[in-house]
């Protein structure tokens, strides 16, 4: 058990946005905190699909944990992966040993979940993390080089098909930033094929692309994503996905790259903390976030249950885990000093963003909702005030008034050997 003479230790697994919120909002509070995290880095997740298509690097939406937190004495970083939770014994087992915690919060953040076809994930990956997304811009990158090197029509016209599973805000800015590459950036760059020949099909399972959105503004940014030239198929169900082709609603649809942007789930939590979960995996938390029956345990972000208004959750987005770690951070604070808690966490919607490629995104505030080129600039001034520090959001505007007024992308990186030996595995041989 924790020695109690000492002061208390706060234990956060995960440094995504809730864990980080945490961590800083504890920051003058007479505890020791650890953050244990399989990474070194915390990721921006929101940018990472700008990544996948070339738009930017990986180091401009990624900060080391430790630097994060150089100037903050009472945090200790863990490098390592959590292997258990013993709620009784108050013990996180990571795969560098055991540490005792006082007051743990779980914000371990979501997977992919492929409903149940896990299969799929090896020919049509998703993203969440900086190699799903530089193995996203191989693959993109790689379909045209293979198209210029194919013997067919048949064969050019497979390799230049793209296929994103999902129309959330995900899917659509993949498809739109593809678009945008097929027909911008890579123009003039080969001499057998044209890139704005690509075929991009954006595929949804319900009856509207960014479904969180106002009806009115889904219809906007499905009209802009058409206007780019994506094949936007609603209603469609996905019934197989292989290494050469998709089923879409019957359709067999030959195609060499595939990006899964339809489903996440939580991990773990069911073994670690011993208590029910939904069928994605988040626990059900009190209204002070603590799961029912722990009081020093508690769950933020993508792991938490959080009811919100109308029978719905609060969304698993950057806003809502940063809001939920921060109250928690305040609450432990309150708790240690021995002063009145605060009130039950209440979530504050700011509103939805989503960028369709060049000149356009839709957002929804509220009463406020824009679309078009306007929204685009604020949809990035946002983006820009979230990203950490001073260096990295001066480095992402300058790209992308490079990318804007020169219409080309820095990133277009395609690393690795096997990329190479991959060209010659996938084109047909003359004779």
């Amino acid at each position: 058990m924790p020695d109690t003479q000492k002061r208390p230790r706060v234990v956060i697994i995960g440094a995504g946005f809730g864990g980080l919120a945490a961590a800083k909002a504890l920051k003058h509070a007479p505890v020791d905190i650890e953050i244990i995290d399989k990474r070194n880095y915390h990721l921006f997740q929101p940018l990472l699909y700008q990544v996948a298509t070339a738009d930017l690097s990986p180091a401009d939406i990624a900060w080391p944990i430790r630097g994060i937190f150089s100037g903050q004495e009472n945090v200790h970083v863990t490098l390592s992966k959590v292997q258990s939770v013993d709620t009784e014994r108050q013990v996180v087992t990571h795969e560098s040993g055991d540490v005792f915690y006082d007051h743990l919060i779980v914000a371990s953040g979501s997977s992919h979940s492929y409903f149940g076809k896990d299969h799929w994930a090896e020919h049509a990956p998703g993203l969440k993390r900086i190699v799903d997304a530089t193995e996203i811009r191989r693959r993109v990158l790689m379909a045209f080089e293979r198209a210029e090197l194919a013997d067919t029509s048949k064969e050019q016209e497979r390799q230049l098909t793209f296929v994103i599973i999902g129309a959330g805000p995900t899917g659509v800015e993949m498809a739109g930033a593809i678009a945008e590459l097929a027909n911008i950036s890579l123009r003039g760059d080969f001499r057998r094929i044209s890139p704005d020949n690509a075929r991009i099909i954006l595929v949804e399972g319900g009856p509207r692309v960014l479904g969180a959105f106002p009806e009115r503004l889904s219809g906007k940014a499905k009209a802009s994503l058409e206007k780019l030239g994506v094949d936007v198929r609603t209603g469609a169900l996905v019934e197989d996905v292989t290494g050469d082709h998709v089923v879409v609603a019957g359709e067999k649809i030959p195609a060499a790259t595939v990006i899964w942007a339809a489903g996440v789930k939580v991990d773990h939590l069911e073994t670690w903390l011993g208590v029910d979960t939904d069928r994605v995996g988040r626990v059900a938390v009190e209204p002070d976030l603590t799961v029912p029956g722990m009081p020093n345990v508690s769950v933020i972000g993508d792991a938490a249950k959080v009811p919100w208004k109308d029978g719905f959750d609060v969304p698993g987005i950057a806003p809502a885990a940063k809001q939920e770690g921060k109250y928690t951070g305040r609450r432990l604070a309150a708790l240690v000093a021995r002063k009145a808690a605060p009130s039950p966490f209440r979530y504050r919607h700011l509103g939805n963003l989503a960028t369709i490629g060049r000149n356009s995104a839709i957002i929804s505030m509220g009463w406020f909702k824009l679309s078009g080129f306007i929204a685009w600039c604020i949809w990035g001034a946002v983006h820009i005030y979230f990203l950490i520090g001073v260096k990295r959001p001066l480095f992402v505007a300058m790209s992308w008034v490079s990318n804007y007024l020169f219409r080309s992308k820095g990133a277009r990186l395609i690393t690795g050997m096997e990329g190479l030996r991959a060209i010659h595995l996938h084109v047909p041989k003359k004779g």
